[in-house]
């Protein structure tokens, strides 16, 4: 069993950055794909990033590519996204995720665990 729970969402405004944080619980972290999700109002949960096991993989949707960052902490049993020059289109409730997967997945079905989201909202 995986327990995650994310952090770090607010306000901020078109341009600015914010780091999400997903604290896991669970001695086998380090084994798990991590993956961020979005969910927009109205809108299907769209896969953001992902990071291998070893954290040497990582995966991208074409949308934040060159903006955000995944990166994780096995010590601390964290994964992070840095978001850099937010859109309003980035406004989402963003979710941790973990995957008992051999590599990088990218599709919600291979999730197994999931947070309970953090709102992020980006104003114009």
């Amino acid at each position: 069993q995986v327990q995650l729970v994310e952090s770090g969402g607010g306000l901020v405004q078109a341009g600015g950055s914010l780091r999400l944080s997903c604290a896991a619980s669970g001695r086998t972290f380090s084994r798990y794909v991590m993956g961020w999700f979005r969910q927009a109002p109205g809108k299907e949960r769209e896969f953001v990033a992902a990071i291998s096991w070893s954290g040497f993989s990582t995966y991208y949707a074409d949308s934040v590519k060159g903006r955000f960052t995944i990166s994780r902490d096995s010590a601390k049993n964290t994964v992070y996204l840095q978001m850099n020059s937010l859109k309003p289109e980035d406004t989402a409730v963003y979710y941790c995720a973990a995957a008992g997967a051999s590599r990088v997945v990218t599709t919600r079905s291979n999730y197994d665990y999931w947070g309970q989201g953090t709102q992020v909202t980006v104003s114009s």
